[in-house]
Protein backbone atom coordinates (compact mmCIF):
# COMPACT_ATOMS: atom_id res chain seq x y z
CA UNK A 1 0.00 0.00 0.00
CA UNK A 2 0.97 3.65 -0.02
CA UNK A 3 -0.08 5.44 3.15
CA UNK A 4 2.37 8.33 3.53
CA UNK A 5 4.35 10.54 1.18
CA UNK A 6 6.05 13.91 0.82
CA UNK A 7 5.71 16.82 -1.56
CA UNK A 8 8.24 19.44 -0.52
CA UNK A 9 9.15 21.31 -3.70
CA UNK A 10 8.33 25.00 -4.23
CA UNK A 11 4.96 25.72 -5.81
CA UNK A 12 6.57 27.23 -8.91
CA UNK A 13 8.59 24.05 -9.46
CA UNK A 14 5.46 21.90 -9.32
CA UNK A 15 3.60 24.21 -11.72
CA UNK A 16 6.52 24.18 -14.15
CA UNK A 17 6.86 20.40 -13.91
CA UNK A 18 3.27 19.85 -15.04
CA UNK A 19 2.74 22.99 -17.15
CA UNK A 20 -0.12 23.65 -14.76
CA UNK A 21 -2.04 26.68 -13.58
CA UNK A 22 -3.39 26.88 -10.05
CA UNK A 23 -7.05 26.08 -9.44
CA UNK A 24 -9.20 28.63 -7.65
CA UNK A 25 -8.81 28.46 -3.89
CA UNK A 26 -5.74 26.21 -3.95
CA UNK A 27 -3.31 26.85 -1.12
CA UNK A 28 0.03 25.08 -1.00
CA UNK A 29 2.66 24.45 1.62
CA UNK A 30 5.35 21.74 1.69
CA UNK A 31 4.16 18.52 3.30
CA UNK A 32 6.78 16.25 4.87
CA UNK A 33 4.26 13.68 6.10
CA UNK A 34 1.16 13.63 3.90
CA UNK A 35 -1.42 11.21 5.29
CA UNK A 36 -4.88 9.88 4.40
CA UNK A 37 -7.83 12.22 4.94
CA UNK A 38 -5.62 15.25 4.34
CA UNK A 39 -6.03 17.49 1.30
CA UNK A 40 -3.14 16.80 -1.05
CA UNK A 41 -1.92 18.54 -4.25
CA UNK A 42 -3.25 16.91 -7.40
CA UNK A 43 -3.07 17.57 -11.13
CA UNK A 44 -5.99 17.04 -13.51
CA UNK A 45 -6.43 18.10 -17.10
CA UNK A 46 -9.03 20.82 -17.44
CA UNK A 47 -10.56 22.41 -20.52
CA UNK A 48 -7.72 24.93 -20.62
CA UNK A 49 -4.81 22.64 -19.72
CA UNK A 50 -3.49 21.09 -16.54
CA UNK A 51 -4.82 22.38 -13.23
CA UNK A 52 -3.06 22.06 -9.89
CA UNK A 53 -5.51 21.86 -7.03
CA UNK A 54 -6.21 19.68 -4.02
CA UNK A 55 -8.30 16.60 -3.33
CA UNK A 56 -8.91 14.85 -0.04
CA UNK A 57 -6.98 11.60 0.11
CA UNK A 58 -9.35 8.66 0.58
CA UNK A 59 -11.85 8.08 -2.22
CA UNK A 60 -15.55 8.59 -1.53
CA UNK A 61 -17.50 7.21 -4.52
CA UNK A 62 -20.30 9.40 -5.84
CA UNK A 63 -22.83 6.72 -4.84
CA UNK A 64 -21.62 6.34 -1.23
CA UNK A 65 -24.11 6.81 1.62
CA UNK A 66 -21.61 8.84 3.64
CA UNK A 67 -17.99 9.95 3.47
CA UNK A 68 -16.66 7.58 6.14
CA UNK A 69 -15.77 5.06 3.44
CA UNK A 70 -12.85 7.30 2.46
CA UNK A 71 -10.73 5.92 5.29
CA UNK A 72 -10.74 2.51 3.59
CA UNK A 73 -10.15 3.78 0.05
CA UNK A 74 -6.72 5.38 0.16
CA UNK A 75 -5.33 2.89 -2.38
CA UNK A 76 -6.65 1.05 -5.44
CA UNK A 77 -4.94 -2.09 -6.74
CA UNK A 78 -3.99 -1.75 -10.41
CA UNK A 79 -4.69 -5.43 -11.03
CA UNK A 80 -8.37 -5.22 -10.01
CA UNK A 81 -9.41 -1.69 -11.03
CA UNK A 82 -11.92 -2.90 -13.60
CA UNK A 83 -13.49 -5.34 -11.12
CA UNK A 84 -14.26 -2.90 -8.31
CA UNK A 85 -17.44 -0.83 -8.43
CA UNK A 86 -15.67 2.11 -6.78
CA UNK A 87 -12.97 2.36 -9.46
CA UNK A 88 -14.03 0.77 -12.75
CA UNK A 89 -16.06 3.76 -13.96
CA UNK A 90 -13.30 6.22 -12.96
CA UNK A 91 -10.43 4.73 -14.97
CA UNK A 92 -11.92 5.97 -18.25
CA UNK A 93 -12.69 9.53 -17.20
CA UNK A 94 -11.49 10.63 -13.74
CA UNK A 95 -7.74 10.22 -13.55
CA UNK A 96 -5.28 12.44 -11.74
CA UNK A 97 -1.62 12.73 -10.84
CA UNK A 98 -0.37 13.21 -7.29
CA UNK A 99 2.95 15.12 -7.43
CA UNK A 100 5.43 13.49 -5.08
CA UNK A 101 9.00 14.04 -3.89
CA UNK A 102 9.17 10.75 -1.96
CA UNK A 103 7.00 8.18 -0.21
CA UNK A 104 7.36 6.27 3.04
CA UNK A 105 7.11 2.57 3.70
CA UNK A 106 7.88 0.49 6.77
CA UNK A 107 10.41 -2.34 6.44
CA UNK A 108 10.12 -5.27 8.83
CA UNK A 109 13.32 -5.96 10.78
CA UNK A 110 12.60 -8.86 13.10
CA UNK A 111 9.86 -7.69 15.42
CA UNK A 112 10.60 -4.06 14.58
CA UNK A 113 9.63 -1.83 11.66
CA UNK A 114 12.01 0.71 10.19
CA UNK A 115 10.48 3.60 8.21
CA UNK A 116 12.08 4.11 4.81
CA UNK A 117 11.78 6.99 2.38
CA UNK A 118 11.85 6.17 -1.32
CA UNK A 119 12.85 8.84 -3.81
CA UNK A 120 14.29 9.32 -7.27
CA UNK A 121 18.08 9.23 -7.34
CA UNK A 122 18.09 12.72 -8.86
CA UNK A 123 15.59 13.87 -6.19
CA UNK A 124 13.17 15.09 -8.86
CA UNK A 125 9.39 15.35 -8.56
CA UNK A 126 7.60 12.20 -9.74
CA UNK A 127 4.00 11.33 -10.50
CA UNK A 128 1.79 8.94 -8.58
CA UNK A 129 -1.18 7.67 -10.61
CA UNK A 130 -4.53 8.39 -9.02
CA UNK A 131 -8.28 8.34 -9.54
CA UNK A 132 -10.77 10.88 -8.21
CA UNK A 133 -14.49 11.28 -7.69
CA UNK A 134 -16.95 13.85 -6.33
CA UNK A 135 -19.52 13.02 -3.68
CA UNK A 136 -22.48 15.19 -2.69
CA UNK A 137 -23.83 15.13 0.85
CA UNK A 138 -27.57 15.38 1.69
CA UNK A 139 -27.24 19.17 2.01
CA UNK A 140 -25.78 19.51 -1.48
CA UNK A 141 -22.18 20.11 -0.38
CA UNK A 142 -19.62 18.58 -2.74
CA UNK A 143 -16.52 16.67 -1.60
CA UNK A 144 -13.82 15.79 -4.13
CA UNK A 145 -11.51 12.94 -3.13
CA UNK A 146 -8.81 10.71 -4.60
CA UNK A 147 -7.05 7.39 -4.26
CA UNK A 148 -3.49 6.35 -5.14
CA UNK A 149 -3.09 3.31 -7.39
CA UNK A 150 -0.67 0.59 -6.28
CA UNK A 151 1.07 -2.25 -8.10
CA UNK A 152 3.55 -5.04 -7.53
CA UNK A 153 6.94 -3.99 -6.12
CA UNK A 154 10.05 -3.52 -8.23
CA UNK A 155 13.37 -5.05 -7.13
CA UNK A 156 14.11 -2.11 -4.79
CA UNK A 157 10.71 -2.18 -3.13
CA UNK A 158 10.30 -5.95 -2.78
CA UNK A 159 12.84 -5.93 0.05
CA UNK A 160 10.74 -3.32 1.86
CA UNK A 161 7.09 -4.09 1.09
CA UNK A 162 4.94 -6.23 -1.18
CA UNK A 163 3.26 -3.23 -2.88
CA UNK A 164 4.33 0.13 -4.23
CA UNK A 165 2.50 3.14 -5.67
CA UNK A 166 2.24 3.34 -9.44
CA UNK A 167 4.79 5.90 -10.61
CA UNK A 168 4.05 7.09 -14.13
CA UNK A 169 6.91 7.47 -16.59
CA UNK A 170 7.18 11.15 -17.60
CA UNK A 171 6.45 10.22 -21.21
CA UNK A 172 3.16 8.57 -20.12
CA UNK A 173 1.79 11.44 -18.03
CA UNK A 174 -0.05 13.20 -20.86
CA UNK A 175 -1.75 9.94 -21.87
CA UNK A 176 -2.84 9.35 -18.27
CA UNK A 177 -4.25 12.85 -17.80
CA UNK A 178 -5.82 13.17 -21.27
CA UNK A 179 -9.48 14.16 -20.96
CA UNK A 180 -10.39 12.56 -24.28
CA UNK A 181 -8.53 9.32 -23.65
CA UNK A 182 -10.94 6.54 -22.69
CA UNK A 183 -8.87 3.59 -23.95
CA UNK A 184 -9.02 1.56 -20.74
CA UNK A 185 -6.71 -1.23 -21.88
CA UNK A 186 -4.03 1.24 -22.94
CA UNK A 187 -4.38 3.12 -19.66
CA UNK A 188 -4.12 -0.08 -17.62
CA UNK A 189 -0.89 -0.82 -19.48
CA UNK A 190 0.70 2.25 -17.86
CA UNK A 191 0.17 0.88 -14.35
CA UNK A 192 3.35 -1.08 -13.82
CA UNK A 193 6.33 -1.02 -11.44
CA UNK A 194 8.75 1.85 -12.03
CA UNK A 195 12.40 1.23 -12.88
CA UNK A 196 14.23 0.38 -9.66
CA UNK A 197 17.55 1.58 -11.07
CA UNK A 198 16.27 5.17 -11.04
CA UNK A 199 15.21 5.06 -7.37
CA UNK A 200 16.79 4.78 -3.97
CA UNK A 201 15.57 4.12 -0.42
CA UNK A 202 16.97 5.27 2.91
CA UNK A 203 16.09 5.07 6.60
CA UNK A 204 14.29 7.99 8.23
CA UNK A 205 13.37 8.80 11.87
CA UNK A 206 10.68 6.63 13.48
CA UNK A 207 8.87 9.83 14.47
CA UNK A 208 7.46 9.87 10.93
CA UNK A 209 4.98 7.27 12.17
CA UNK A 210 3.06 10.04 13.95
CA UNK A 211 1.21 12.21 11.41
CA UNK A 212 1.58 15.21 13.71
CA UNK A 213 5.31 15.20 13.00
CA UNK A 214 5.55 17.19 9.80
CA UNK A 215 8.88 18.93 9.32
CA UNK A 216 12.20 18.63 7.50
CA UNK A 217 13.55 16.25 10.13
CA UNK A 218 11.17 13.56 8.84
CA UNK A 219 13.10 13.26 5.56
CA UNK A 220 16.57 13.27 7.10
CA UNK A 221 18.59 10.09 6.54
CA UNK A 222 19.46 8.13 9.68
CA UNK A 223 21.59 5.06 10.33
Amino acid sequence: MCGRFTITDPLDAIMDRYYATVADGFEYKPNYNAAPMQYIPTVVEGKDGNKLGSLRWGLVPSWAKDDKIGNKMINARAETLTEKASFKRLISSKRCIIPCSGFYEWKKEGTDKQPMRIIMKDESIFSLAGLYDTWTDPDGNKLSTCTIITTEPNSLMEEIHNRMPVILRPEDEDEWLGRDNDDVQSLLGLLKPYKAVEMRAYEVPKEVGNVRNNNKEMIQEVG
